[in-house]
């Protein structure tokens, strides 16, 4: 029998992945189960994205391969987002690399910059894909703790007395999945100045500053943070296009030189309607936003409802497309999932997925209709 490559003892199948078989199971026996465990918009994006698309189809060259550096028009509407939405001035021509979303950046920074052995600042909670792709690399994790007590924020006193000589990278993810801290200008400074200190590369995973969020910050906004940081951004959650896989890197040409390296061995460009459709997103103003937050907004206060239900407690300043919410002293993360999916057929993500410090919290996801979290908090 062929046996795998080795580095897959290192992973196991993403918690997601396994556990959505089971609540599909459920289902087709009839099960009527409402899905709060999964950050995917079920909101559709704006119509004149759609539209966009759709006239790209017959444009000359809309089939072709396209460059792994995408359209210049997209990387121009990437520039004037950044300039618009944070205030940072990009280069369009050199430090702005278009992604299948962000989560492959992940992987194509941890190619281009880690060695065997070498070491990764990973938070804990944070997104797992932080620490498998850190794994399948062949890297070692060293994962901070964030804490309720501290905001979920770094630190930087404990970073200090850690070793570290082997460590080259530090992911960072504000506003925070899963706890929705937001950015504050104070962290992002102290990250630029731990980084350059220690010369490692700071990479800020910054998916959701528009959601719920009425201060959007980039950790691009320091002054020398280009010296030394990375930030990744998407479309998935701001635009609803998930699917469409519409992400980027941004920053020096130094550091995305080497990550295009990696990234001309993986794929051969974006499609052409997708970058059409995506540059006519990242020209819409504000209003998109608020439009969409009060959708949020509104669902975000029933979710409030079913926590109280449960004795949860919980942050209500905080952005993203989730609510966390501490258990009640002594209730276990995962138990707790089991018994709502089997007992009120709810699906919610137990703490524990994004490391032990989720222990004793619970993740509710706002990408549910409203009728269906008024029905939830029926079936209590």
């Amino acid at each position: 029998m062929i046996q795998s490559a080795k580095r897959l003892k290192t992973v196991q199948e993403y918690y997601f992945s396994k556990k959505l078989k089971e609540v599909r199971q459920l289902a087709s026996e009839g099960n009527p189960i409402i899905n709060m465990g999964i950050g995917s918009p079920d909101l559709q994006p704006p119509n004149t994205v759609i539209k966009a698309i759709q006239d790209s189809l017959t444009d000359v060259g809309a089939h072709k391969y396209q460059s792994y550096q995408g359209l210049p028009e997209f990387r121009s509407a990437v520039a004037n987002f950044y300039k618009n939405k944070y205030n940072v001035i990009i280069n369009p021509d050199s430090e702005i690399l278009p992604l299948m979303g962000s989560k492959e950046g992940i992987m194509h920074i941890s190619l281009a910059f880690l060695n065997q052995d070498d070491q990764v600042l990973i938070p804990n909670p944070g997104y797992p894909t932080y620490s498998s792709v850190t794994k399948l690399v062949g890297a070692k994790s060293v994962f901070y703790e964030l804490d309720a007590a501290n905001d979920w924020q770094p630190n930087f006193e404990e970073l200090e007395k850690l070793d570290l000589t082997n460590v080259k990278l530090m992911w960072v993810n504000y506003p925070h999945m899963p706890t929705g801290t937001k950015a504050l200008t104070k962290t992002y400074e102290q990250l630029i100045e731990f980084g350059k200190k220690h010369h490692i590369i700071i990479v800020n995973d910054n998916p959701y500053s528009f959601i719920l969020n009425d201060t959007p910050k980039s950790i691009l906004q320091i002054k020398g943070a280009k010296d030394i940081a990375l930030e990744l951004n998407s479309l998935s959650k701001s635009y609803n296009m998930a699917g469409w896989r519409v992400g980027k890197l941004i920053g020096s040409q130094h550091f995305l030189n080497e990550v295009l390296k990696v990234k001309t061995q993986m794929d051969s460009g974006m499609f052409y309607g997708i970058q059409k459709g995506a540059i006519k997103a990242l020209e819409l103003d504000n209003t998109w936003f608020k439009e969409q937050n009060k959708i949020y907004h509104s669902r975000q206060k029933l979710i409030f409802k079913i926590a109280d239900i449960l004795g949860c407690t919980y942050d209500k300043n905080t952005s993203g497309m989730f609510v966390w919410a501490k258990l009640p002293e002594g209730q276990e993360s995962e138990k707790t999932v089991d018994n709502l999916l089997h007992n009120k057929h709810i699906f919610v993500a137990p703490g524990t997925i994004f490391g032990s410090q989720g222990e004793g919290y619970i993740r509710f996801s706002l990408c549910v209709p409203e009728e269906k979290i008024k029905e939830a908090i029926t079936r209590f």
